[in-house]
């Protein structure tokens, strides 16, 4: 049985793989990062609004503490797009259009830059958005297949054969 995606590193992509990497290696960590910005926007707002008797005076310190927390409140609601675009702006040329041919041995991928070939024991883990399945290989390093672009079989066909090559479940993100 043979599995082929063509997948386009744009945007979309980009931020189904960082919100991938982000609900499953980096996990604990992000539900870290998070409880403390939370809790720098709360502070943030309450030092912004402290010693108000008559109305808000916008003096330059409470400019910068609210501006700051907008900062932050950006950053945490838009992390997967924000980390998507520097992803972007760090690929090589060449390399935004990738043709990946899933076999019984081994996965190969393919740019116009190179080739690559990959043996199943290297996928960390499995997830998957609704329009793309994602591999994460760390922390920081992970590859995403465009569902709509797969020939060779199904999306429900690939997924069972993926999670029995590689001997993990597939995790499934909202």
């Amino acid at each position: 049985m043979e599995f082929i995606f063509e997948t386009t590193y744009n945007q979309k992509a980009l931020t189904a793989m960082a919100k991938g990497i982000r609900k499953t290696a980096r996990k604990k960590r992000t539900k870290r990062s998070h409880i403390f910005g939370w809790i720098v926007i709360a502070l943030a707002v309450l030092l912004a609004l402290a010693d108000i008797k008559d109305g808000i005076e916008f003096t330059a310190n409470r400019i910068i503490t609210l501006l700051a927390a907008l900062v932050i409140l950006i950053v945490l609601l838009f992390e997967d797009k924000i980390n998507g675009y520097f992803a972007r702006k760090r690929m090589l040329p060449g390399t935004e259009k990738v043709k990946a041919t899933f076999t019984e041995e081994g996965f190969r991928s393919g740019t116009e830059v190179g080739k690559t070939e990959w043996n199943y024991d290297r996928v960390l883990i499995l997830a998957e958005t609704k329009d793309y399945f994602i591999f994460v290989f760390s922390s920081s390093h992970a590859q995403v297949y465009d569902k709509n672009n797969l020939s060779g079989g199904t999306a429900q066909e690939f997924r069972k054969f993926i999670c029995e090559r590689t001997g993990k479940t597939m995790t499934t993100l909202k």
